[in-house]
C-alpha cells in the first residue's frame, strides 16, 4: 500500500478563477456566478444538500474544494431519467456517489418492512426523495447520462455492501455493489486521505483503472488476478475442519531399486552450497511483517455464501479479523468470472487532519434553495458538535465499527471550541444551548490504547467485551477538561450531551460522571443497556446489566449532590438475534420492577456485514469459530414473534396486551395475566382501550388503568423512566409506581416469577399545590 497522505501538507492555493463560494453550486447558474465552465467533479447525494461537517456530501465537498478542485452537486435528483444527471454537465474527472448520511433501504424502510412516512435528510420531511439501493441507481444514472465518466462510489450505503452481503429487505445474499452499481471504485471507511489522493492523481492524467494501490478502496479484477509476482493468497474459502489424513508408508515394505534414477543422480551436478545467514529478531520481523502485507486472503466466493448460510457465518468472521488497519490484509472474493478485491482499510487521520476537515470553509446552513423548508437532520444537529470519529466498542448490531473503524480519531480542544465559537456567531437561532459533543459515542474522547505497538498488532473484535481490554486507556481527564472549557465560552449558557453513553467505560472514571451529571445533563439521559439477559447480552458484545446498576447508582448519587432530579433513559432492543420468549419476559418484568415505561422503543433490523446480520441469517455464532456443528443462534423472524418481543418492551400499553396474554398463555405463564400488582398485564377484554371493560364475573378498576394518573387523559403516559406519583385515596403499586383504586382478587395457577423480587416500598409523596402540575 502507498504512504499516508497528510491531507493538509501541501494544500494548493486557490486560483483567481475559483473564489470561495458560501455554498459548492447545485445549478448552471451558480457555476457561472463561479466562472466556471465545468467540475472537475460532481457529487451526487440522496441528501438534501447542508453545508455541514455532519454531513458526508458537505465534508467530501468542500475538502477537495481545499485541493483546489471545483465541485459541484446534484442533491436528491429525479432518478426515473438521467436528465437530472446532465445539470451541470460533464465532470471532468469523475462522479462521486452516495447514498446519503443513511443506507437507503434504513431510510426508506422500518424493521417490519415497512415504507417509513418521512424523511430526515430531506426538505419537510417528504419522504420517496431517494430510490431502493439508490448508490446503483444513482451509478447507473450517471452512466447513463455520460457514458466513459469514471464512477466512483462512497459513504455507508457502499462501505457496508463492499462483500457479499445479506439484504435483509429481499430476504437474500447480494453481490457486492460493486457488481450491482458497475463503478469503477468503491472507498470506504474514512475515506479523505485516499479521496484526495485518488483525485490528484487522476488531474495528473493517471486511468483510474491503473490506480489500485490506496487503502480504503475496492474494485473489480480478473479473477485470480495479484499485483505483482510477489503476492501470495491465504485461502479461507472452508470452514474450519480437520484436513485429509495421509496414510504412513510402511518403514518394512521393500522398494525396487530405480538404477535410471540413480545414474541420473549421479550425474547432476554439485548442488550450490549456500553460507547459513544468522538473521536478528529485527530482520526476522520485517520479513514477516513484509509477507503478511503481500498476501491477500481469500474469502469463500459469492456463489458459496449465497446458497451455504454456515459459510456465509465463516466468511463474516474472516472479515471482521481483518478489519484493524495495523495489520488488516488484503480480501478477495470471486463473483463469477471476476473478483471484487478489497484493500487493507484506510489508516485513522491524525488530530491535525481531523482538524483540517472540520474547520474547513463551511457556510453551516442549508442551500438557499430550500428557502424556509425545515430539514428534520439539519434541526437535529445544527447547535451540535463532532469531537471524533470511530467506536471500539464492537456491538455486533451496529454498523460504526466497520464503517468508520474502532481506532478513535480525535480533534483538537481548540479546533472543538472555535466550532462551538461559529456555532454561537453564525448559525442561525442560537440561544446559547450546545445540545451534543459527541460523536458515534459520548464519552470515547482521546481514548487509546497505551501503546502504539499492541494496537496495531490486536485483532479482538471489540477493546471493552468480554471485560475492558488492561491496555485500554480509560482516563476521562482530557474530555473534562474540554467540558470545561466549552462551557466557559461566553454566550454559551448550557452544553448538554445527546450521544450515547458508554458507561462501563464511564464508571471508571468517577470524577468524568460527576462532571457530566452535575452540568451536562438535562434532566433526561440516554444510555443503552440493549437487554438484561446474559445469553442476548453475550451476542450483542454488551456488558452485563450489574454495569449499568453501577453507572445507575454513580448517577442519582451525583444528582441528589446537585440538587438536581434527573433520569436515565434506557434503550432496548427486541428480537434481537439469540433473544428467546423467556428472555423478552424477563426484561419486562424488569422494566416493571424499576418503574420503566418506554415511549420510544426497536426491533432488531438486520443491517449489511454487521455480526448480528450474519446471526440472523445464517443462524451460527461468527464470534467463535465458525463450524458445520458449531453454536446455533436462534433468532426471531416471524412477523408475529417479532411483534410479541417489541410488545414486551411496553407492557404497558393497551393495543400490546391481547398478543400479551396470547405469548404468555403459550409459554405457560398465565400466573402473570391478572389485575393484581405483581401481575405483569391485566386479564381485561375488549373494549380495554378506552380503560372501562373489565373481565366477566369480575369488578376490575373502572377508573384508574395501570399507569395513569387521576385527571389524566385516556392514553397519556408518564415520561419514560419516571414513576407516575400515588393519587390520594389511591393505593401505590410496589412495582409500578402507579395507582389502583381498590384491590382485586389474584388468581394465579402457580407462583409467579415477580414473587421473587424485593421492592422497597416507595413513600407516597405530598400532594401537589393546587395549580400545580
Amino acid at each position: 500500500m502507498n504512504a499516508p497522505l497528510n491531507l493538509f501538507a501541501t494544500v494548493p492555493k486557490r486560483s483567481a478563477r475559483a473564489p470561495v463560494a458560501p455554498f459548492l453550486p447545485m445549478s448552471r447558474a451558480e457555476m457561472a456566478k463561479l466562472g466556471w465552465d465545468e467540475c472537475d467533479i460532481i457529487l451526487v447525494t440522496g441528501d438534501a444538500y447542508i453545508d455541514h461537517p455532519s454531513f458526508g456530501m458537505a465534508l467530501v465537498g468542500r475538502l477537495l474544494e481545499a485541493q483546489g478542485f471545483r465541485v459541484g452537486i446534484i442533491s436528491q435528483p429525479d432518478w426515473q431519467s438521467a436528465d437530472a444527471f446532465r445539470a451541470l454537465g460533464k465532470p471532468r474527472l469523475y462522479f462521486g456517489i452516495t447514498a446519503g448520511n443513511m443506507d437507503s433501504m434504513v431510510n426508506r424502510y422500518t424493521s417490519d418492512r415497512k415504507i417509513r412516512s418521512d424523511d430526515a435528510y430531506t426538505p419537510n420531511g417528504e419522504p420517496n426523495k431517494r430510490p431502493d439501493r439508490a448508490v446503483s441507481v444513482y451509478a447507473h444514472r450517471a452512466r447513463e447520462a455520460f457514458p466513459g465518466t469514471p464512477v466512483i462510489i462512497g459513504s455507508i450505503e457502499a462501505s457496508l455492501r463492499r462483500i457479499a452481503h445479506y439484504d435483509y429487505w429481499s430476504d437474500k445474499v447480494r453481490k457486492s455493489v460493486l457488481i450491482d452499481s458497475k463503478a469503477d471504485l468503491l472507498i470506504f471507511g474514512n475515506a479523505e486521505r485516499a479521496l484526495v489522493d485518488l483525485t490528484h492523481r487522476m488531474a495528473k492524467g493517471e486511468d483510474i483503472k491503473s490506480i489500485k494501490d490506496l487503502r480504503g478502496t475496492a474494485f473489480l479484477v480478473p479473477q485470480g488476478w495479484l499485483p505483482s509476482e510477489e503476492w501470495g493468497v491465504h485461502n479461507s474459502t472452508r470452514v474450519d475442519v480437520p484436513g485429509r489424513i495421509d496414510a504412513h508408508p510402511d518403514p518394512y515394505a521393500m522398494a525396487k531399486e530405480d538404477k535410471a534414477a540413480c545414474a541420473t543422480e549421479n550425474a547432476a551436478p554439485e548442488p550450490t552450497v549456500k553460507p547459513i545467514r544468522i538473521m536478528s529478531r529485527e530482520e526476522r520481523q520485517a520479513m514477516a511483517r513484509e509477507k503478511h502485507n503481500r498476501t491477500v486472503v481469500r474469502l469463500p466466493s459469492y456463489d458459496t455464501v449465497s446458497t451455504d448460510p454456515v459459510m456465509y457465518a465463516h466468511a463474516s468472521r474472516v472479515f471482521h479479523l481483518e478489519s484493524n488497519p495495523g495489520n488488516a490484509r488484503a480480501l478477495v472474493q470471486q463473483h463469477g468470472d471476476r473478483d471484487v478485491w478489497i484493500n487493507p482499510p484506510p489508516l485513522p487521520l491524525a488530530m491535525d487532519e481531523m482538524d483540517g476537515v472540520y474547520d474547513m470553509n463551511y457556510a453551516r446552513a442549508p442551500h438557499p434553495a430550500y428557502g424556509n423548508a425545515r430539514i428534520p437532520a439539519w434541526e437535529m444537529i445544527r447547535f451540535s458538535v463532532n469531537i471524533m470519529r470511530g467506536c471500539f466498542g464492537g456491538c455486533t448490531f451496529c454498523s460504526i465499527t466497520e464503517h468508520e473503524g474502532r481506532i478513535i480519531q480525535s480533534r483538537s480542544e481548540p479546533s472543538i471550541l472555535r466550532e462551538i465559537e461559529h456555532i454561537r456567531d453564525k448559525t442561525k437561532g442560537f440561544t446559547g444551548t450546545i445540545s451534543d459533543l459527541g460523536g458515534p459515542t459520548a464519552n470515547m474522547y482521546r481514548l487509546a490504547c497505551k501503546e502504539k505497538t499492541i494496537e496495531d498488532s490486536c485483532r479482538r473484535l471489540s477493546c471493552v467485551y468480554p471485560s475492558i481490554c488492561s491496555n485500554l486507556g480509560t482516563d476521562h481527564s482530557k474530555l473534562i477538561q474540554l467540558y470545561r472549557k466549552a462551557r466557559a465560552i461566553p454566550g454559551v449558557k448550557k452544553i448538554l450531551i445527546g450521544s450515547g453513553l458508554r458507561y462501563d467505560l464511564a464508571v471508571r472514571s468517577p470524577e468524568y460522571v460527576k462532571e457530566l451529571v452535575t452540568h451536562h445533563v438535562g434532566g433526561l439521559l440516554k444510555i443503552a443497556p440493549e437487554h438484561t439477559e446474559t445469553n442476548v447480552l453475550s451476542k450483542m458484545m454488551k456488558p452485563g446489566i450489574g454495569a449499568y446498576d453501577e453507572f445507575k447508582a454513580m448517577f442519582e448519587k451525583f444528582s441528589l449532590e446537585a440538587g438536581k432530579k434527573q433520569y436515565l433513559i434506557p434503550y432496548f432492543i427486541a428480537a434481537h438475534p439469540g433473544t428467546s420468549d423467556e428472555d423478552m419476559l424477563n426484561l419486562a418484568l424488569w422494566l416493571k420492577k424499576n418503574n420503566f415505561r418506554l415511549d420510544q422503543v426497536q426491533t432488531f433490523m438486520p443491517t449489511p456485514m454487521a455480526m448480528a446480520t450474519t446471526m440472523y441469517h445464517s443462524r451460527r455464532n461468527p464470534l467463535k469459530k465458525v463450524t458445520d456443528d458449531s453454536e446455533v443462534v436462534e433468532t426471531p423472524r416471524t412477523a408475529k414473534v417479532r411483534k410479541a418481543h417489541k410488545a414486551f418492551l411496553r407492557y404497558y400499553d393497551p393495543a400490546n396486551w391481547p398478543i400479551l396474554r396470547e405469548t404468555l398463555k403459550a409459554m405457560g405463564r398465565g400466573d402473570l395475566i391478572g389485575n393484581g400488582e405483581k401481575h405483569l398485564i391485566p386479564a381485561w377484554t375488549p373494549g380495554e382501550e378506552n380503560m372501562t371493560a373489565a373481565p366477566e364475573g369480575k369488578r376490575a378498576m373502572p377508573t384508574l388503568a395501570p399507569g395513569m394518573q387521576r385527571g389524566a387523559r385516556p392514553g397519556q403516559q408518564p415520561a419514560a423512566g419516571r414513576a407516575v406519583p400515588p393519587a390520594r385515596g389511591g393505593r401505590p403499586n410496589a412495582l409500578t409506581g402507579s395507582v389502583t383504586a381498590r384491590e382485586t382478587v389474584e388468581t394465579r395457577a402457580r407462583p409467579s416469577i415477580l414473587d421473587t423480587i424485593k421492592v422497597k416500598p416507595k413513600t407516597a409523596p405530598k400532594p401537589a399545590a393546587k395549580g400545580r402540575r
